[in-house]
């Protein structure tokens, strides 16, 4: 029963993830989809022919060498000939911003790859798309050796099932191919719009194009069955003739219609969904540049298509109407909870113009409309025909439906024993293995210093073979990619500085003497430090071994706290080692020291998170955890989250710490706006520039007592501070975990995940964590902040452009690119933020100074 409540409680969690529907951020939609990391299955990659069973489809997965080592079409490829290609189905739509493409390389025996080659989708498996850029061009530059990986950005990016990559040759050539595919699951649900056509307006100056440039369905005097870019993620200008996009025309981001085409006065735009969804908001982006006759609409009226027919009441809303900010803006329109597969909505003009940058819905799937049924040849899982009749279940087809469900209970029950007898096996064993651990990191949770310099030692020495190593791919800006062995080669100053850094680390490894600030504070030390592993997978923050002696001296004063006062809530994250729990506490106000300034009610339950160790974890995960549990003891600071109790007499090991109501700082800013106009005509909650700076002051105090300590915390953003009440901040490490934040790290092959947007140039090119780099972070969140998280750091730069920004950095030869100055930034904080950033890390203010020019 309890692995049947684990398992109803893991379905409850899914359903609630897949209830959260967002509109798509194109520069956070970029994980890889599973090609090279094995999530999309062989019998989903497909290809027109193959050489050999050696070269078949499913070799051709990116940075993998099995079979041959790639995927190759059975004959030689031709000018003009695209009869070759290599599918994928990924199951379900996908938004897919970026492709990757590699040759065969095959230990040095490969010498085919594609110069060139097209990719065409379908959402249906049965009509299918030519990807054209924002120019109009099909033809995208390949590999030009056999090993290197090249990285194209999808501009637009393609909403699709199914992708199918196609090798181009200008000669007779053999090619073969290893791919990736880059991107999120297309959440809206949105399989096609249809609209009429965009219009040409004619300025005094220039004529303005705002027609749908990218739409893939059919265009005439209207557009079918297709999208374009209404869904591309991209947010028009609040000047409509400029663009995002480089080298575009005038009016490009938007789709426009003049009201003297349409004398009933409104434009109608029909929407079609991949399945019955329940409906809660639609989002428009509308021009309001008034100055030239374009207005957000008047008012628009919304009709519901559930089966065949159309609901007879129709929903009516009206936006406020504004004339004095000419701003591009979101209208929100609340769609009420109405079930339907397809919304017709009929836009009214308030002047002559209206123009749409982006349309964007909120729903969940209904729960009703789920189906054990197969779909029909040619549509994907659970999008339904349109004819749909009702089906007749006949007496045979019920008792081998019974036949299936009792043959389905037999083997839940049998997986269920086999998991009960494992965890029997499993205590046996761990009872065996515990004999072997040292007693006091059992029974106590003092750390002898002679262990700990032993454990820091290979630690250190880990550290050092990792930091001196480059990392295996990095791209340049331009749209030529090569490995970095290649591209730093060409810089001999890196490599003399690499060698600096390892001599560096090898002293710093011999003494741990801390370097003291005139303050008497210690200041940017280097990385000497012990790295405990998180029990998500996470570094904790890294101590010097002289700051961990100190703190060695006596044992934890944390108390055990009864595992059912714990009442679980939500999971926050997980990772390799253990979970992130969301969990309230009963009774935590007898628990707490009296030091603590607990200002809730005793009979009242706290919020806490729980860090809790997977029961399977190994020897040193669970040497780390008590280590960790050390450290997070001695943190007291008022901006520092606080570890309230331990549970480390039974397995799985927990430790308690505080959970701030309003949750992390990221989130909390991106659910505001900036005081102002604008958020008077949304009805957002606001933040003040004060409330902005002083949120700011308080990470920097936290920061401030971490440094004086000489503690690293190597992953500072506003996804790591949680709000509590009145805007108060506190520094957590847990960030990492959470899937919500799995776009904000760079997954290396074979190594870790880093924050690269946040990190200094030293950090990732040369491996060196110190509390100078830690001033770059905090340079980055001050950046977050005061654009109210509403964008990704370097969101107009690709992963790997953000690692090359780093080596002009390294460079310096003033071709580096800065984060931009917020538009609520006085100039004198975004000098502050610059100087974050700046090169050399002695000239980077220290979090003392910081802290004094926010708090004056």
């Amino acid at each position: 029963m309890k692995h049947l409540r684990h398992l109803h409680l893991l379905l409850l969690v899914l359903h609630l993830l897949a209830a959260a529907r967002s509109q798509v951020n194109p520069g956070v939609c970029r994980y890889p989809l599973g090609m090279s990391g094995g999530q999309i299955q062989d019998e989903d990659i497909s290809a027109s022919s193959q050489w050999s069973e050696s070269t078949a489809a499913r070799y051709g997965r990116l940075d993998f060498e099995e079979g041959d080592g790639a995927w190759c079409p059975e004959i030689t490829v031709e000018p003009d000939n695209l009869k070759e290609f290599l599918q994928i189905d990924l199951r379900s739509l996908h938004f897919i911003t970026l492709v990757g493409t590699q040759g065969r390389h095959a230990g040095g025996i490969g010498n085919e790859f594609a110069q060139m080659y097209k990719i065409k989708y379908s959402r249906d498996g049965s009509r299918w798309i030519s990807w054209r850029n924002r120019q109009g061009e099909q033809v995208i530059e390949g590999n030009r050796n056999t090993y290197d990986i090249v990285l194209k950005d999808l501009e637009p990016p393609i909403i699709a099932r199914f992708v199918r990559f196609m090798p181009v040759t200008d000669h007779s050539m053999n090619v073969c191919m290893r791919v990736e595919l880059y991107g999120c699951e297309w959440l809206d649900g949105l399989v096609s719009y249809n609209a009429p056509a965009g219009e040409q307006m004619n300025l005094p100056s220039f004529p303005v194009y705002v027609n749908d440039s990218v739409y893939d369905g059919a265009v005439t005097h209207s557009m079918t069955e297709g999208l374009g870019q209404l869904t591309d993620g991209v947010f028009g200008l609040d000047d409509f003739t400029s663009s995002h996009v480089y080298k575009a025309w005038p009016g490009y981001d938007y789709v426009g219609w003049s009201n003297e085409s349409f004398p009933g006065g409104y434009v109608e735009i029909m929407f079609e969904f991949d399945r019955i969804r329940n409906f809660t908001t639609m989002k428009v982006h509308c021009s309001n540049m008034f100055s030239h006759h374009v207005k957000a609409f008047r008012q628009v009226l919304c009709h519901f298509r559930s089966e065949s027919d159309w609901e007879p009441s129709p929903l009516l809303f009206s936006p406020a109407v504004d004339e004095e900010n000419p701003s591009a803006r979101f209208v929100t329109v609340s769609l009420a909870n109405h079930m339907a597969s397809a919304i017709k909505c009929q836009f009214y003009f308030a002047d002559t113009w209206m123009l749409f940058s982006e349309i964007t819905f909120q729903s969940d799937t209904a729960m009703y409309n789920t189906t054990l049924a197969p779909p029909k040849a040619g549509l994907p899982p659970n999008i339904p025909p349109e004819d749909d009749p009702t089906h007749k279940v006949d007496d045979s087809n019920t008792r081998i439906l019974i036949g299936c469900l009792v043959a389905i209970i037999f083997i839940l029950v049998a997986i269920i024993v086999i998991m009960l007898w494992r965890q029997v096996w499993q205590k046996m064993l761990e009872k065996a293995s515990r004999r072997m651990l040292d007693d006091e990191l059992i029974t106590s949770l003092s750390i002898q210093s002679e262990t700990f310099v032993y454990n820091h030692n290979q630690s250190s020495a880990a550290s050092e073979q990792e930091s001196n190593s480059p990392y295996e791919r990095i791209f340049p800006l331009g749209s030529d990619y090569q490995e970095p062995s290649r591209f730093i080669s060409k810089l001999p100053e890196f490599a003399q500085t690499s060698e600096e850094a390892a001599s560096t680390s090898a002293a710093a490894s011999k003494s741990t003497t801390a370097t003291v600030a005139q303050d008497g504070v210690p200041h940017y030390a280097e990385a000497d430090v012990v790295n405990l592993q998180g029990v998500t997978g996470s570094n904790t923050y890294a101590i010097p071994a002289l700051t961990m002696d100190l703190l060695s001296g006596k044992d934890v004063a944390v108390e055990e706290f009864p595992r059912k006062m714990l009442t679980f809530k939500e999971k926050l994250g997980e990772g390799q080692f253990g979970e992130v729990h969301l969990c309230e506490a009963e009774g935590m106000q007898k628990f707490m020291d009296k030091e603590f300034l607990f200002d809730v009610p005793e009979d009242q339950l706290v919020l806490v998170a729980v860090k809790m160790l997977r029961s399977d974890a190994n020897k040193n995960a669970r040497s780390d955890f008590l280590k960790e549990i050390k450290i997070m003891s001695r943190l007291k600071d008022p901006n520092i989250i606080r570890l309230l109790a331990v549970c480390i007499c039974s397995d799985p090991l927990c430790m308690i710490t505080e959970y701030m109501e309003n949750g992390d700082l990221n989130q909390f800013l991106s659910r505001h706006e900036p005081e102002g106009q604008l958020a008077l005509i949304s009805n957002a909650p606001t933040v003040s520039f004060s409330n902005l700076c002083y949120m700011a002051a308080q990470i920097a105090s936290g920061m401030k007592y971490l440094s004086s300590l000489n503690f690293v915390h190597r992953d500072l953003a506003t996804r790591n501070c949680l709000v509590g009440k009145n805007f108060t901040i506190k520094i957590a490490d847990f960030g990492m975990s959470r899937n919500l934040y799995s776009g904000d790290y760079y997954r290396i092959q074979g190594r870790a995940v880093l924050p690269i947007r946040w990190m200094s140039w030293e950090s990732i090119l040369l491996g060196k964590f110190t509390t100078a780099s830690d001033v770059w972070a905090f340079g980055v969140t001050l950046w977050e902040i005061l654009n109210f998280c509403k964008e990704q750091p370097y969101s107009q730069l690709t992963d790997e452009q953000v690692i090359e920004n780093t080596g002009e950095f390294f460079r310096d030869q003033k071709r580096q690119i800065y984060l931009p100055q917020p538009g609520l930034c006085p100039d004198s904080l975004y000098k502050m933020m610059l100087s974050c950033w700046r090169r050399n890390t002695k000239e980077r203010p220290s979090f003392q100074e910081i802290h004094r020019a926010l708090l004056e």
